[in-house]
């Protein structure tokens, strides 16, 4: 009596990260173990949802051997549902179900999650308050209490200063108007405020700019990279090993 053939890719995450200059992607195996190398393509400088999408499937292009996405983007979203953009356009974003856009496009089962809180599932070690920052086009924030992700915060538009929120301070347009020098004691400042504010176990810091630091960090603080990051891909799955089955039997409906 012959067995049933065996699925070739049993639940491979299809990895998105979605940023202001760049959308990266890679294929994971259900443990966020890289089955094929990180690739990216450029983000297109009119990043409406349409001209996303199509970039999206531009990368997608170059991985197969997956049946689900994960999507981490930067703004606010509830439940695929995209609510705030402030990096890419807020007005052409704002109630976008990006879920369903890129669902239909690449023809399988999506989660979507803010990028820094999908970072945040890739690195974290599960022991108390850690945080995630990234510093990228913009300032992004990730909470989780023993490995669990919190509410998301848009920490990023909170104010800093009577001028600047955090996004407006460290932000990559910051960088790129006062320099290095400058910005590196900006971003050691707003580290000593939310090591004030938040009391965190651990510190994670990504995103592009990250490499920029020059300054000596706290033995509690990590730097990061984009394609540690990334993996968070395969714990969007895991938060609950049903949703993969939920989301496959509504798609297939």
């Amino acid at each position: 009596m012959s067995t049933p053939a065996q699925p070739q890719h049993p639940h491979n995450i299809f990895s998105i990260d979605i940023g202001g200059s760049s959308i990266k992607g890679v294929v994971l195996s259900p443990d966020g173990e890289v089955l094929q190398p990180f690739q990216k393509v450029k983000t297109p400088a009119e990043a409406t949802p349409e001209n996303v999408v199509k970039a999206i499937c531009t990368l997608a292009a170059n991985f197969t051997g997956y049946d689900r996405v994960s999507v981490g983007f930067p703004g606010y979203v509830k439940k695929g549902m995209v609510r705030t953009a402030p990096n890419l356009g807020t007005d052409a974003w704002k109630d976008v179900n990006l879920n369903y856009l890129v669902s239909d496009a690449l023809d399988k089962p999506v989660r979507t999650a803010n990028d820094a809180d999908m970072h945040g599932l890739g690195v974290v070690r599960g022991k108390g308050l850690e945080m995630v920052i990234t510093l990228g086009t913009g300032f992004g924030t990730a909470f989780l209490l023993d490995g669990n992700l919190l509410p998301h915060f848009e920490l990023a538009h909170h104010p800093y200063t009577r001028k600047n929120t955090y996004d407006l301070y460290v932000g990559d347009s910051a960088f790129q108007r006062i320099g290095p020098e400058k910005w590196n004691k900006r971003v050691k400042k707003v580290l000593n405020t939310l090591k004030t504010v938040f009391n965190y176990d651990h510190l994670y810091i990504g995103g592009g700019n990250a490499s920029e630091i020059t300054f000596t960090l706290d033995d509690n603080i990590t730097r990061i990279s984009n394609k540690d990051g990334i993996k968070g891909g395969a714990r969007l799955w895991k938060l609950d090993e049903n949703l993969f089955m939920k989301a496959r039997e509504k798609f297939l409906k």
